[in-house]
């Protein structure tokens, strides 16, 4: 089974080398990596060019933003599973293992979520976060994420919706996931932690000054995946299935009471 991995490398050169080294040092499968740099001006390309040895494509060239970069990573992967892994986040060991034996378990799976660890920008461990199981009536009210860099999927589910929204420039990851799940995708929740997901004050999760366009976001998935506009009586529905979300799952929702919340934290 082979995993093609996309890094989008933007002025990120304190953390690149480690999020290279987290795909290059997976075992027990083979892995096609791909790096994407529109023009990074701090070092990246140097760091990039360290590897290049263990860096199958090097895709040097300006594009639209993250999704574009992503888009034209995957356009050169000739993988069975895709993943994309942010140039500041990083992959456990043996995660690339583990999810190959569950495609192979569940072999009517299309996408696979596991569980993350929130790192901040020293790399010291902040809280556990779970990718929640996954249906779009839940997306739609905000209770259904899956954690990006823990989520893997067969390459054409990816193809058939034609990948990443070029113009989103806050949420690309969730919309895709979305789009799969539209496209009829099946989804498998793994208890795996299979990924460090960095967040600090510059990032976009860490910071709230993406706040808007994430309310507009989470607007225009629900259009999306219900056809209408949110009414009134939906903020019942939104508080309904958040509360059965955390009952679902204690220790997520343990993690949210303890330790605060991902998003904005860092503002």
């Amino acid at each position: 089974m082979k995993f093609s991995v996309v890094t989008v490398s933007f002025n990120q050169a304190r953390y690149l080398e480690q999020a290279i080294r987290s795909v290059t040092g997976q075992r027990g499968c083979e892995i096609e990596y791909i790096v994407v740099d529109p023009g990074s001006t701090d070092g990246s390309r140097d760091i990039i060019a360290r590897h290049a040895r263990s860096i199958d494509h090097c895709i040097l060239e300006p594009d639209n933003g993250p999704a574009d970069g992503l888009n034209k990573g995957f356009a050169a992967a000739t993988g069975e599973i895709f993943c994309y892994l942010n140039s500041d986040d990083l992959f456990l060991p043996e995660a690339f293992a583990k999810v190959a034996a569950y495609f192979r378990r569940y072999p009517s799976s299309d996408v696979i979520c596991g569980n993350g660890y929130v790192i901040d920008g020293e790399g010291a461990l902040v809280r556990r976060v779970y990718s929640d199981r996954f249906g779009l009536r839940r997306a739609a009210y905000g209770a259904s994420i899956a954690i990006q860099p823990s989520t893997f999927f067969r390459a054409e589910t990816y193809r058939a919706v034609g990948g990443f929204n070029v113009e989103n420039r806050s949420n690309w990851d969730g919309e895709l996931v979305v789009d799969m799940a539209l496209a009829g995708a099946t989804f498998r929740n793994v208890p795996d932690f299979l990924s460090c997901y960095r967040v600090y004050a510059e990032s976009i999760t860490g910071s709230a000054r993406m706040a808007e366009a994430h309310r507009q976001f989470e607007q225009r998935m629900f259009r999306k995946i219900l056809g209408r506009d949110r009414r009134r009586y939906d903020d019942l529905a939104s508080a309904w299935f958040r509360v059965t979300k955390h009952l679902a799952n204690p220790r997520a929702a343990y993690e949210r009471v303890v330790r605060g919340p991902v998003f904005g934290r860092q503002s």
